[in-house]
This record gives C-alpha cells, structure tokens and sequence, in this order.
C-alpha cells in the first residue's frame, strides 16, 4: 500500500503532536499528581487574561522560559558534543514512535489509509535498535561537559542501558514466540480475537509474567523514579549538570517522551493496542450475538481513542509509581536487572515453549 507524500506528512504531524504534547502535558501532571498525593495546590500561578484554567498554563510557561534562557558552556566543554547532545536524545526519543500503530484502517475516497507512520515488518527489531542509540545523547552530553559529577552520571546510564536492554529483549520473546510475528500492526491485530468467546485476547492475559518484567524493565529504561540513578538529584545532580536553557529543556522533554514511548509499547505489545473489544471492521459484533454497524470513520477513531485511553491509564500508572516509591540504590538497580528480571525471563521463554509444543 504505497502513499502519497502528504498523507505521510499528515501522519507525521499527528504524531508529533500525539507525542510533543503529551510529553509537555506530563509536566504539569507530574506537579499536580505530587500536589495531589500530599495534599497541596500544586501549580497554579500562571495565566492567560487572569485565567488559570487549573494550572495547564505552567506548560506554556516552561517552554517559553527554555526557550529564552541562556544556554551556558563550561570553558572546557567540547563544544560541538556539547551543543548536540540533547538533540541525539530527543531524536531517538522521537524516531521511534514511528512505528507505533495508532489505529487500523482508515478509508477515504476509496483509498485505504495505514494508521502507522512507518510500516515496517520488522517493527519490534527497529524499537531494540532505537533503544540501544538513545543513551548516545546522554553519554555524549556528559562526557563534553568535562565534569566529573556528569560523566558519572553518563556512566551509571550507560551501564543500566546494557544491563536493562538485554531484559528487555528476552522478556517478550515469550510473547513474540505465540505471536509470531515482529510486525507491530499484524501484532495488534492478533490480539483482536478473543478466548471462550467473550474475553479479549490481548498480550497481558497470554503472558501476564511477560507484561509485568517488561513494564518494570521499561520503567528503568526510562530513568525514572525508582531508577532514576544516572540523574541522582541528591548526589551527583546528574549528567546534565552543566546545561541550562534549552539544552536543560530537551533532556527533560526526552524523560517525558521516552515515558510516552514506554507506555505506548506497553500497549501494543499487552493490551491490545488499537483493539477496542468486539470491534471489528465494520463495528461491533457481540458475544451474544448482537451487532452495531458503524462507518470506517467512526471505527477508525474509535481505535484511536483507545489507543490514546490505554496510553493515559499507563501514564498515569508510572507518575503514581514515581511519586509512591523511593529511589534504589545503583547496586539494587543492577542486581534486579541480572539477579532477578533476566533469570525470570528465561524461565518465562522455557515455560511458554513447553506450552506451545504441548497444545500443539
């Protein structure tokens, strides 16, 4: 299915948008979900004409501060590195929604419309490979900025990278082994059945094992709260130490959109994705025997507000986690990752192959 230049860029656009605002909406949810589970305000002092309109505004505020702070460069910073490093963050932040399907088939003039930016069988291979490249920015950002406190930082992110990039990896195998595809559309798309007739065959219910390791592993893909190590606010402040303005603003936009990226994975690879239960092509068709005809444009958002939906529950889920548990200690990071993540994977595969052969 080959398409014309400007539906790709319609669905570009669509996707920076989905991405860049829910990376700058977190912003706020972050203060105000803190407020709300201490019991305070939260952030509410910026406004448009007197209008609060409960806080959104401080997103905007944020922006324009980064955008009109100066941007300082230690003397001894290696001045390009330095520049480019939360520009290589964000990109594959960014690059790597591209082939997160959003919806099925969209219909328009007879032409079928693919609700996924990049179409590619080898989907869940090309997520692994942005993955790997995303602590480049990091790395390379701490290390220009020739201090010691960032560079330590650099090196605690590198080093979890490795360590979590191999859970990562192994704890879907077992669910790639009954899918049997890496394509992250014909994926969705298997997950559309259901189990006895009525319960929707999603990811999470055929490898709830599978769904919890690679939901915590993406956790500390992330560099989050609980594994927030390579930032370390109380130590070694993190390996963004020497930068302001935008260069601050881009590192902070990459832990938001990389929370994005999680919890969209998440979905598609556990929970259905696009799937809305029931809903077929052409609308619902119930367990017991009902049906409700809806136009193709009426499915198709229905399949994006189910998508966007599940994303938000996930969302929500790490900032609850974030502001619930207390940081581990690096060491604790490193021996849940190889100590306990791996070692259950493994099993995990083991198990779910025996599974497989034995229902054969």
């Amino acid at each position: 299915m080959v398409e014309g230049i400007g539906i790709v860029l319609l669905k570009l656009a669509f996707v920076l948008l989905f991405v860049l605002n829910f990376g700058g909406l977190l912003t706020w949810v972050e203060r105000k979900q803190s407020a709300l589970m201490q019991d305070r305000i939260g952030a509410n002092r910026a406004s448009i004409f007197g209008i609060r309109l409960i806080g959104l505004f401080h997103t905007i505020a944020d922006a324009v501060k980064m955008f009109t702070k100066e941007s300082f460069r230690p003397v001894a910073a290696e001045k390009f590195l330095f520049t480019i490093g939360p520009g290589i963050s964000v990109f594959f932040a960014l690059v790597g929604f591209a082939v997160i399907p959003f919806g099925d088939v969209l219909i328009i003039g007879g032409k079928e419309i693919n609700l996924q930016l990049a179409p590619l069988n080898i989907g869940v291979l090309y997520l692994f490979a942005v993955a790997g490249m995303a602590v480049y920015g990091v790395v390379l950002g701490a290390w220009a900025s020739k201090n010691n406190f960032a560079l330590l930082g650099g090196l605690r992110a590198s080093a979890q990278m490795i360590s979590y990039e191999v859970a990562l990896g192994v704890t879907i195998i077992g669910s790639l082994m009954i899918y049997q595809t890496v394509e992250l559309q014909e994926i969705v798309r298997w997950q559309g059945g259901t189990l006895w007739g009525w319960l929707p065959k999603w990811g999470v219910l055929m490898q709830p094992v599978g769904f919890i390791l690679f939901l915590t592993v993406g956790i500390a893909q992330s560099k989050r709260v609980p594994f927030d190590a390579p930032e370390g606010e109380s130590e070694i402040i993190g390996y963004f130490l020497e930068y302001s303005g935008m260069g601050f603003g881009m590192y902070m936009l990459t832990d938001f959109v990389e929370t994005v990226m999680i919890s969209a994975i998440t979905v598609t690879l556990f929970l259905g994705g696009w799937q809305v239960p029931y809903l077929m092509a052409d609308g619902f068709h119930f367990p017991w025997g009902a049906t409700w005809q809806l136009e193709n444009w009426a499915v198709a958002l229905l399949q994006v507000g189910s998508f966007t939906l599940k994303v938000m529950f996930f969302l929500w889920l790490q900032m609850t986690i974030r502001w619930t548990l207390p940081r581990f200690r690096y060491d604790q990071i490193m021996r849940l990752g190889w100590k306990y993540i791996l070692p259950i994977s493994l099993v995990n595969i083991l198990i779910t192959g025996l599974i497989i052969t034995l229902l054969k």
